[in-house]
């Protein structure tokens, strides 16, 4: 701990001179940066500041305008204070000390016994240097566990945790607009260390230095000034690590800010060292919605506030929506990765535009989930109208177009119910990727319906075995031709003029084709049952040919 005034008067050789104190009895707080004997009139040259100077008041002897000369020069060097041995021998002395000190803007204290100066520069210095080096000591702990974070690749949530428990306080990662990207709530609550987080860090100032103060309130912590660095380097700056609220001295002040530059340039290192990775603010929400998926649900006050604070609206209702992206004749993985970073930038881009705020994340390879704020739930159709209308123009649009189905599940008034049906949406997403879908943006379960019900059969075996010894007949070498026609055949409800029509076929030659089906088959395709069967057994097999692929 850094010593001060009031530190040094409370040491026992110097309470053996009875103190009083004169002068600037507000001012003892002040720190005290090394101790000076000396009885020149004119100590300027001399201090440097923070000095507190021991006396016998020879340099101003009896004369009070001497005496105030020399505490204004000891004020003007930056002296922390003054302490004058004064006998009761020496009245006259004592009284020109007394007129001096009580216009004087800096402690002066009398001793009104004898005691040994260099006792007091022995215990002050010990206590002084034995303090620095704790200093030094604390600042090479705080810089090695941010360098072997760095040099361990630690992740952002790691980096901002390992902070709140050096400084047993939280602290908050936000991004420049102000989003929380991480954070680590230490003896704070999370719903009263997030709650209205944007509106109070906005109304904090942005300082350009490292581990500055930063002016403004906090309903959650006390004291209306927060610390806080900015992230990134340069002009590059991203984001700021901030402590809400101040801790109760200068020096603990002053260490906290070293522990957030430090923890600030592990940041900065994370990014520079993850740039092929997700964003920060994509991060965290993957986390919550992952959180919320997890068997330990937090509190819906948690989540609520947790989520405004990724920037969330608060809404009546959110809808579950998976987005499933087709995978197209590549099966890179990284490809898939890129695939999934570019639909969540397009998302984003078209949830600002549109207005509409949702969190979002990529729930598994191939597919984005999303949890929708619903601004009125008699708006549902036209909010997922839009926003999907929007989104498949973009991906058209883009760099390396994106084709995706999109599958809704119900809205719920809680977020972690709705979180709860991204299963269902996923489901509905994959399955309507084998449809013909049209002109439809999104689809829901009742769109997929009996499609539905094989996706989730499809890898039993029995079901498989089902599917085989139905197309048996035409699944042998050199028979795609009839496994097409048949499927098309089905497409059509059995309505051979369709069929013609539609393949550009003659009846004649249809029927013909058909009739060699029926023989390969051993079944009649005019009976509802048989039609029935095989259209089952072709649509698993077409839905295990996709999860193939996929």
């Amino acid at each position: 701990m850094m010593l001060t005034v009031a530190a040094v008067l409370d040491l026992d050789v110097v309470r053996a001179g009875a103190p009083e104190v004169l002068a600037g009895g507000e001012l003892l707080e002040r720190p005290v940066r090394w101790v000076h004997v000396a009885e020149l009139r004119n100590l300027a040259d001399l201090l440097e500041g923070g000095e507190l100077v021991l006396t016998t008041g020879l340099a101003f002897g009896d004369s009070a305008a001497d005496a105030a000369e020399y505490l204004a020069g000891l004020e003007a060097a930056g002296a922390a204070a003054v302490i004058v041995e004064l006998s009761g021998e020496r009245a006259a002395d004592a009284a020109a000390l007394a007129a001096a000190a009580a216009v004087a803007r800096l402690p002066v204290i009398r001793l009104h016994r004898q005691i040994r100066f260099v006792e007091v520069t022995e215990v002050v210095h010990r206590r002084i240097v034995a303090g620095q080096f704790e200093q030094v000591a604390r600042a090479r702990e705080v810089h090695e566990v941010f360098t072997m974070l760095s040099l361990q690749s630690a992740g952002v949530q790691e980096i901002v945790d390992r902070a709140s428990q050096l400084l047993a306080a939280p602290v908050v990662l936000e991004d420049s607009s102000h989003l929380v990207v991480a954070f680590a709530p230490g003896p704070v609550p999370p719903q009263d260390l997030l709650r209205d987080w944007q509106r109070r860090s906005r109304a904090v100032h942005r300082s350009d230095q490292g581990g500055g103060r930063a002016g403004g309130g906090s309903p959650a912590t006390s004291g209306a000034e927060w610390l806080q660095t900015p992230v990134g380097l340069g002009s590059q700056q991203w984001g700021r690590l901030v402590m809400p609220g101040l801790p109760d001295s200068v020096e603990a002040a002053a260490e906290a800010s070293m522990v957030l530059e430090r923890a600030g340039q592990a940041l900065s290192i994370n990014r520079l060292t993850e740039r092929d990775q997700a964003g920060l603010a994509q991060q965290a929400q993957a986390g919550l919605i992952h959180e919320l998926r997890s068997p330990r649900v937090p509190e819906e006050t948690e989540v609520q506030t947790r989520a405004q604070a990724l920037g969330l609206k608060p809404s009546p209702a959110y809808l579950p929506l998976v987005l499933h992206l087709e995978a197209g004749a590549g099966r890179d993985p990284m490809s898939m990765q890129r695939k999934e970073r570019a639909l969540l930038e397009l998302l984003d881009s078209v949830l600002s535009s549109t207005r509409n705020s949702a969190l979002a994340a990529a729930l598994q390879t191939g597919q984005v989930a999303v949890l929708l704020a619903l601004p009125a739930r008699l708006l549902e159709d036209s909010v997922l109208e839009r926003i999907c209308g929007v989104l498949a123009e973009r991906s058209a649009a883009a760099d390396e177009p994106l084709t995706w189905t999109a599958g809704a599940g119900r809205a719920r008034s809680a977020l972690s119910d709705a979180a709860a049906g991204l299963d269902e949406a996923a489901h509905v997403a994959q399955t309507a990727g084998t449809m013909s879908g049209g002109a439809r943006r999104y689809f829901r379960s009742t769109d997929v319906r009996l499609r539905g019900l094989l996706a989730l059969l499809r890898e039993d075996p029995r079901a498989a075995a089902f599917a085989d010894t139905e197309l048996r007949g035409i699944l042998e070498e050199g028979a795609g031709e009839d496994l097409a026609l048949l499927q098309r055949f089905l497409e059509c409800g059995g309505n051979k003029t369709e069929l013609a029509r539609r393949g550009y076929l003659s009846r004649p030659t249809l029927y013909s084709r058909l009739e060699r089906l029926e023989e390969r088959l051993g079944v009649s395709l005019d009976d509802p049952e048989s039609r029935t069967s095989l259209h089952v057994a072709v649509l698993l097999r077409q839905l295990r040919s996709l999860s193939a692929a996929g």
